[in-house]
């Protein structure tokens, strides 16, 4: 009986293939299978979208993996275990398996917890993470913002915890990374004007991207249907910059003399 062959999840930045790892790049060229993800059945992939931007070809037997893009919990366990048997599947033929992710593999991304489960049916799977440029670091880049210097803050989170939460945040952190912010655009862009952070705030959709879009006017969004792939950077200049930290090292500091 063969071995099972490998999962490697190749991190492929948030969509400019000049930001796809040299190691991720060789895992393509590898003779490894591809699979890629898709919200639907025969729909396009945006992570196989960066790649074919790049110059790859698709290789004949690169095969779709569905994560329909809802919260119903039965369908959603019922499309987990669909895909994790198939990639046990493909993986006991012995060759290796390469899954495309957008953004880093480590980060708020399907592959984690398609290795979980599949190593939940056979624990001796190896499984390999190839780490990669994320959304928000690309966004950062893209907008000319720093994210933290020195001792300041940062905080990462999907928009969907709410605005209560966000709310929070902002008193606790420099600076927050508000991810798929899509569903819950209006009530930022509300809590922000509260807050006046508006003029410190910034949206990007789509980084990386031929159609990559920066807005700085955020209040202008209101009401508008943004795209998915889409997030938030907002600094808050109101705070001491770094000042819980700061003060913790002061007290030990103190504390040591």
């Amino acid at each position: 009986m063969k071995p099972y062959g490998k999962l490697i999840g190749a991190s492929l930045g948030p969509g400019d293939p000049e930001l796809i790892t040299r190691r991720s790049w060789a895992v393509l060229q590898s003779g490894a299978r591809w699979l890629y993800p898709v919200k639907k059945a025969e729909e396009s992939s945006y992570a196989l979208s960066i790649v074919e931007r790049g110059g790859l070809a698709i290789p004949v037997d690169a095969e779709q993996l569905v994560f329909p893009m809802t919260r119903d919990a039965d369908i959603l366990a019922k499309a987990w275990t669909r895909a994790a048997a198939r990639t046990v599947e493909l993986l006991a033929e012995g060759r290796d398996l390469v899954f495309l992710v957008e953004g880093d593999a480590s980060t708020f991304a399907t592959f984690g917890h398609l290795a979980r489960v599949v190593r939940e049916l056979v624990p001796n799977i190896e499984v390999e993470t190839i780490p990669g440029v994320s959304s928000f670091a690309a966004a950062a880049a893209s907008t000319g913002i720093t994210l933290a210097e020195e001792d300041e803050t940062l905080a990462v989170i999907p928009a969907n915890y709410g605005v209560g939460v966000i709310d929070h945040l902002l008193d606790e952190f420099d600076t927050l990374v508000l991810l798929k912010v899509k569903p819950q655009v209006d009530e930022v862009i509300e809590l922000l004007a509260r807050r006046d952070l508006l003029a410190t705030s910034v949206f990007i959709e789509k980084v990386g991207a031929p159609d990559e879009r920066i807005v700085r006017d955020v209040a202008s969004l209101q009401g508008e249907k943004v795209n998915y792939l889409s997030l938030m950077l907002v600094q808050n200049p109101k705070r001491v910059r770094g000042e819980l930290r700061r003060g913790c090292r002061k007290r030990k500091e103190a504390a040591e003399s």
